[in-house]
């Protein structure tokens, strides 16, 4: 009886060693997570509190401060951007979003908002500066050209070089321009159109009148080859036909051909025979 009874306490005491393993009967874990957990529910609460302060009508904002003087943009525009765009207070708006609809106005190139403490908003604006109007010739949408050779949409009255071209060829344009505008300068005329076909040829509108027709660029004789010949020869030819010439068509390797006013049918520009 004795030998028995020894075994069944023994397996007793196992049992109750394993219960005084478990977690409720550990006081050091129990400590460590209820700390954790309250840790992340004042994390959650004060999240919340600063979520809910800044919601709160306690910093708003009164003033957009433009520190770039605007020369196409009116104050109109910047006053109807600002109540429209500007949503928030001080801490809550979205300056992305605001910046984006200041640079859809027609002269914007780029905008800079800033915050200016405590209730203002800082407005830097980068202006397009128009140098030529700008036609695609597959459309027919009349735009303008920037320095940088980008195409915009507005509306101007200034007098500026008109540019005809592909798509996506305004900057192509723009360097040509510069190009042959100073070799056309020893003729004492300006260059007004820049004309560029879906086939690459190329024509000069002058502001005496006469429409260059350059053609396409062509290994033997370069484009700008033919152009200074004809600058060169211009003042002799000019003194020597003593007639208007309506167009120089400089398509030929080894002259050109001059088309007087007289000889052009109306709406249309033809050259003559007569050679160079």
């Amino acid at each position: 009886m004795r030998s028995a009874a020894a075994p069944a306490r023994k397996a007793g005491q196992r049992t109750n060693a394993r219960d005084d393993r478990g977690l409720w009967n550990r006081p050091a874990l129990l400590d460590l997570f209820s700390d954790v957990l309250m840790l992340f529910a004042a994390i959650g609460l004060g999240w919340a509190l600063v979520t809910w302060f800044l919601s709160r009508p306690l910093f708003p904002l009164r003033e957009l401060v433009v520190l770039t003087p605007p020369g196409q943009v009116t104050e109109a525009q910047l006053q109807y951007v600002a109540r429209t765009a500007i949503r928030g207070n001080f801490f809550t708006i979205e300056l992305d979003s605001v910046r984006s609809a200041f640079e859809k106005l027609p002269w914007v190139r780029r905008a800079e908002v800033r915050r200016r403490w405590p209730d203002g908003i800082e407005l830097r604006l980068e202006e397009h500066q128009a140098v030529a109007y700008w036609t695609a010739t597959e459309s027919g949408d009349t735009r303008l050209v920037n320095r940088q050779g980008e195409v915009f949409t507005a509306s101007s009255d200034a007098r500026m070089p008109a540019f005809s071209g592909p798509q996506g060829s305004a900057a192509t344009l723009l360097a040509r321009y510069e190009t042959y505008s100073g070799m056309l300068k020893p003729m004492g005329a300006s260059l007004m159109g820049l004309m560029l076909s879906a086939r690459e040829a190329w024509q000069l509108k002058l502001d005496n009148g006469v429409l260059i027709v350059l053609g396409r660029e062509q290994e033997r004789v370069p484009l700008e080859a033919r152009l200074k010949r004809f600058v060169a020869a211009w003042p002799e030819v000019r003194d020597s036909i003593g007639l208007q010439v309506a167009v120089a068509d400089l398509r030929y390797p080894g002259g050109f051909a001059l088309t007087p006013i007289d000889a052009v049918p109306v709406g249309r520009n033809q050259a003559t025979k007569g050679k160079k």
